[in-house]
């Protein structure tokens, strides 16, 4: 791997690590919680432009899930978020690489990945810190892992779904008209052809 793509990766989970942050203090359990709006996310489409996106934000996410940890005193179940967070980010930036010539399609494969895995380990971090009741109402979730998982499907379907087509797809638009996908695509030609 040369200097170029390990920059180019490094810059894209600095990128995807500080969104993540931000959202944090300014969203806070709207970016982590049972319903998320995880603005970071919308930048999955830059593995529209290279799969070099793929690590990146994988690590990204693992970086910030990893900082959340610390700050949010989650103990050793954090360890899930960093892991199967960063798992989900990264098959669904995989997702999008895959499907990059059908936008519409690519842009579902992080709402698939994470309504599917992150609901997998949440509960566990979310009870653990006595926090699953759905926001907004007093109806508990506590007890039964079954409709923590479905409600924690649902909703991080939905919050995905509305940053990767409010968000992400207008991003990717805006990109393509940048030089960015160009210098994003010579860079894994590169490494392709050598």
């Amino acid at each position: 791997m040369n200097a170029k793509r390990v920059s180019n990766i490094a810059m894209i989970a600095a990128v995807y690590a500080a969104a993540s942050l931000f959202a944090l203090l300014f969203l806070g359990s709207l970016a982590w919680g049972p319903i998320q709006f995880r603005i970071s996310e919308a930048l999955c489409v830059l593995a529209l432009f290279t799969p070099d996106a793929i690590i990146g934000l994988s690590l990204g996410c693992a970086a910030a899930n990893l900082i959340n940890m610390f700050m949010g005193g989650l103990g050793a179940l954090g360890l899930l978020d960093v892991f199967f967070g960063a798992l989900a980010t990264g098959l669904g930036a995989a997702w999008i690489w895959h499907f990059r010539k059908r936008l519409g399609v690519a842009l579902l494969g992080p709402v698939l990945t994470n309504a599917l895995i992150v609901p997998v380990y949440l509960p566990l971090i979310l009870q653990g810190m006595g926090f699953y009741t759905i926001p907004f109402t007093s109806i508990s979730l506590d007890q039964n892992y079954i409709l923590m998982y479905l409600f924690g499907a649902v909703s991080l379907a939905v919050g995905e779904a509305v940053v990767m087509y409010a968000l992400g797809y207008p991003l990717a638009r805006a990109l393509e008209k940048t030089p960015l996908p160009s210098l994003l695509a010579n860079t894994s030609t590169k490494h392709t052809n050598s």
